[in-house]
């Protein structure tokens, strides 16, 4: 089971909408956050993240637009497929955001070098965003997911590479990690596909 949450983000406009989606858990940073653990989520439990969230799930309706998406855990593995339908205008998207926290909490991933996804696209284009408490306007670090379709590869994003979007360029801040975020999106209708099995963060001296 998963958390539908699009009528969280009504009063976004333009494009922070499309971003807002990203930020579910904003929060404050606290200073001293709990360390992030290494297991965002490897989909051994159907409905609940690693930290025992539940998996949210964001789409393109505060924006008017009507994609939507099949989500379904198999034997440890997210099997994501949908078709975007956006309003005209304006980007259709759905978001699948993974709390680092129980309670949304930000999480210290400072010991950690980067994202890293064991991930088989389909078809559409992904993008994977750190969500940061410290990121007051919704527009957060993220980078497209270059692996090509096939089989299951471990794709790894550095944060480093991250950028924003339409703000100026920040340095991402990873005292205060709440939530990463999976995104299909696309400008034009059309389907998306993609797997996971797991997602989580690495070190810099981990084997590549």
């Amino acid at each position: 089971m998963f958390v539908s949450s699009h009528t969280l983000h009504r009063l976004f406009r333009g494009s922070a909408a499309f971003f807002g989606a990203l930020a579910i858990a904003a929060v404050p940073p606290v200073l001293g956050a709990e360390a992030a653990s290494e297991l965002v989520d490897d989909f051994s439990d159907a409905a609940l993240a690693a930290s025992g969230a539940a998996r949210i799930v964001v789409d393109d309706a505060s924006l008017g637009g009507s994609s939507s998406a099949v989500l379904d855990v198999r034997d440890g593995v997210l099997v994501v497929s949908g078709e975007h339908r956006p309003a005209r205008g304006a980007p259709g998207f759905v978001s699948l955001v993974l709390l680092l926290s129980l309670d949304g909490a930000a999480r210290d991933a400072s010991d950690f070098e980067g994202v890293r996804l064991r991930l088989k696209p389909l078809r559409g284009t992904i993008f994977v965003h750190a969500v940061s408490a410290a990121i007051d306007n919704y527009d957060h670090h993220g980078a497209s997911v270059t692996a090509k379709a096939g089989d299951f590869r471990e794709v790894r994003i550095r944060f480093a590479d991250m950028r924003r979007s339409w703000s100026e360029q920040t340095k991402l801040d990873l005292s205060t990690l709440t939530a990463v975020s999976i995104v299909a999106v696309g400008m034009a209708p059309g389907a998306f596909a993609f797997e996971v099995d797991e997602v989580g963060f690495y070190r810099a001296d981990s084997a590549r």
